[in-house]
């Protein structure tokens, strides 16, 4: 799946995104409105990963769903 359809069904993916990272919270989720940017943020807020780290691991989950 590429990022602009994560953006147009962003109600659909954020469960998948909480299932992936489960210390995102329902508020995260809201907050991040389908933006990667916000997404790789929090990611890195919550679990410590450095860029380079985030970006993979969200290619890597794209790449699932």
């Amino acid at each position: 799946m590429n990022w602009d359809r994560v953006e147009g069904n962003w109600k659909e993916v954020k469960g998948k995104a909480k299932q992936q990272w489960g210390k995102l919270t329902d508020d995260d989720l809201d907050v991040i409105e389908g933006r990667r940017d916000e997404l790789e943020g929090r990611l890195q807020k919550h679990y410590g990963y450095a860029k380079d780290k985030v970006k993979t691991e969200v290619d890597s989950w794209l790449g699932r769903i």
